[in-house]
């Protein structure tokens, strides 16, 4: 029931070189040839997500900021390839020239950026790491003093000391890796890159063909370092990390949606990889026989990427009635899994979070904490946060066809659970969901709850988004809640919709940092975001992870800044506004904007923070910022 590839672009599988040659490009009259135009096309394909306010779909402004051979890429083999089953050649490339306008300028041929020097080694154990989503297997985000070699008191004296771009893209949504001087870094282009820690010069590059947002874990064995990351069609690559050179790769699941954002983690010789979907969005469209994709972990052998076992988290789907346009449905579906797992060894369990249902029946698994036998994959144990949500794209487009009966209120977790021990010798697993609610659980006894606290109202886009942080006593959280309000046609950064009209961010709803005690979730204090004193399309909406070191948290904002906090009170010690122009070691054109996904990462003296993350109506950008205390 998985859907397939068109056989057309089968072949173009053997070189990606050849496709970006050849998609959006065609012959004079051949898109009159083809039927309707290019802006037809969009409207009947594309306009439904992409201005219809759909979460994960950049609007239009962010597309035309993409290259032609990129948009054409995305529909014909990429993620828009379901919208794009039966268009030709030269229809593509009607819609990639009405959403570009005029001809995109000539190439320009960048520097060479490579590094002089052979640099530090790899197994250096002197050189500080921050590896993977969280630091450590347990995901606390947080980087302990002797690897963060950053004081509280350092903080306010952060510069920018370099600036990568990421050329042609709109978002920077993958968190890098430090590991032996070297910093790791995927990209929406498809670019896994090794850069120098130090001055952002490049070690080497791979080229997966499709975007990576997962971060990077680096493996050792003995016999060398390897690089392993996800993208977004479902493959898992392992990479030499000192050259670069791929070792192996394996697609670990094979519907047509499925991808990977959530880094995988590595224990004893083991990778387990998250798998989510974009079959969500998918069923926007009322063609689509919606749905069928579950959310999964995979166990893969590190050395050869054999695959251990694979669990799903719902049983397969089957016929679910017929949809309004006449359509077969499918159910159950949903559930997947976003963040990176986290594992405990103590107990031989992976734990996971889940999304929310895409069809019927809900199930109660979905919007879950999740937990797997490390050795076999059996589901030891769930817990459920919100019934019956049951939620898909289609629920609040133009085309409501495969909208589930009971329209959920789409309350995913996108935060991995993070496992820590309690000053009583307990136990909790923490996680926050878009709920706004902030859950602990006890992994020893079941998943039973702990104490929960609301820490914000929660929404599609609100609530806790992408990750918290922890330290001996503290849990960090940020809250989105993200406000849409109407505006009248021509409003600074307000957004046309598909339905009509127009809408704009709420400069006066969302963000806010809190601290909440780790044992009872009491709340330490809570700063409110500063505010975004009329800005044009701004909002206070904190959805980025949190970071920590001793004595300061680190969260980044909608409206672009990145700030610290003290630990202690909240109070704000730094804030830097990253949306501005940038000259970059890598001489692309480099632009900053929202901060949202991935959250800060520490190591060695130096602050790294991806910058641009378009999305509805928020400030595209591609540029990986370094920071340091001026002077050293």
């Amino acid at each position: 029931m998985t859907s397939k590839i068109p056989v057309r672009f089968v072949w173009l599988q053997l070189s990606t070189g050849l496709l970006l040659a050849t998609i959006g490009i065609s012959s004079p009259g051949a898109e009159e040839a083809a039927g309707p135009s290019g802006e037809a096309l969009y409207e009947q394909r594309c306009a439904s997500c992409h201005e219809g306010g759909a979460a994960r779909a950049p609007d239009r402004n962010a597309l035309r900021q993409l290259n032609e051979q990129r948009i054409g890429f995305q529909i014909a083999y990429g993620l828009m390839s379901a919208q794009g089953r039966d268009l030709s050649k030269d229809q593509i490339g009607a819609i990639t020239r009405y959403l570009k306008g005029n001809a995109p300028p000539p190439a320009i041929e960048l520097p060479d950026s490579s590094c002089r020097d052979e640099g530090p080694k790899l197994a250096d154990p002197a050189l500080p790491r921050w590896n993977g989503w969280g630091v450590d297997i347990r995901q606390h985000r947080f980087q302990p003093a002797e690897s963060a070699l950053l004081a509280a008191h350092d903080v306010p004296r952060l510069k920018l000391k370099w600036a990568f771009a990421f050329p042609g893209d709109v978002r920077a949504f993958a968190q890098p890796t430090v590991w032996g001087g070297r910093l790791f870094v995927g990209s929406a282009g498809g670019k896994v890159y090794a850069l120098d820690a130090r001055t952002g010069c490049q070690r080497w590059v791979f080229d997966a063909g499709f975007g990576v947002r997962s971060a990077v874990t680096i493996g050792e064995d003995g016999r060398g370092f390897t690089a392993y990351f996800g993208d977004q069609r479902g493959n898992v690559y392992a990479l030499d990390a000192e050259t670069g050179k791929l070792k192996w790769t394996r697609r670990v699941e094979d519907h047509q949606a499925a991808m990977i954002t959530g880094a995988p983690t590595l224990a004893d010789g083991i990778l387990y990889v998250p798998v989510s979907s974009l079959e969500e969005a998918l069923a926007a469209d009322p063609r689509y026989g919606c749905c069928s994709f579950r959310g999964l972990i995979v166990a893969l052998s590190a050395a050869t990427g054999e695959v251990k076992w694979r669990s799903y988290v719902s049983p397969p789907p089957g016929p679910q009635g017929i949809s309004s346009m006449g359509v077969q449905l499918f159910g159950p579906s949903g559930g997947a899994i976003w963040s990176a797992p986290t594992v405990d060894l103590q107990t031989n369990t992976v734990y996971a979070t889940t999304g929310d249902s895409y069809s019927n029946p809900a199930q109660d698994t979905s919007d879950a904490f999740v937990a797997f036998d490390l050795v076999n994959g059996k589901l030891k144990w769930s817990r459920q946060m919100t019934e019956s949500d049951a939620y898909n794209v289609a629920c609040t487009s133009q085309y409501r066809a495969n909208c589930p009966d009971n329209k959920g209120p789409d309350f995913d977790f996108g935060s991995s659970a993070i496992l820590v021990d309690l000053a009583d010798g307990k136990r909790a697993l923490i996680a926050g969901q878009k709920s706004g609610v902030v859950h602990a659980l006890d992994p020893d006894h079941g998943g039973a709850i702990l104490w929960q606290r609301r820490i914000g109202q929660g929404s599609a886009l609100g609530g806790v988004q992408w990750g918290m942080a922890v330290d001996d006593e503290n849990v960090y959280v940020s809250v989105s809640d993200v406000g849409l309000e109407r505006a009248a046609p021509g409003t600074p950064g307000a957004q046309k919709t598909i339905m009509g009209g127009e809408l704009k961010m709420d400069p006066r709803k969302g963000g806010g940092l809190f601290a909440l005690k780790l044992a009872t979730g009491e709340v330490v204090w809570r700063t409110p975001h500063p505010g975004c004193n009329d800005k044009p399309g701004c909002s206070p909406a904190q959805s980025a992870a949190v970071t920590a070191i001793p004595g300061v948290v680190f969260s980044g904002g909608l409206d672009g800044h990145l700030r610290a906090y003290s630990a202690r009170t909240g109070e704000i010690i730094w804030d830097v506004d990253t949306v501005q122009d940038y000259t970059t070691v890598n001489g692309a054109a480099g632009q900053g904007g929202s901060l949202d996904g991935p959250g800060a990462v520490i190591a060695g003296g130096m602050l790294y923070v991806n910058s641009g993350y378009t999305n509805y109506g928020t400030l595209p950008g591609n540029v990986l910022l370094a920071f340091s205390v001026e002077g050293r």
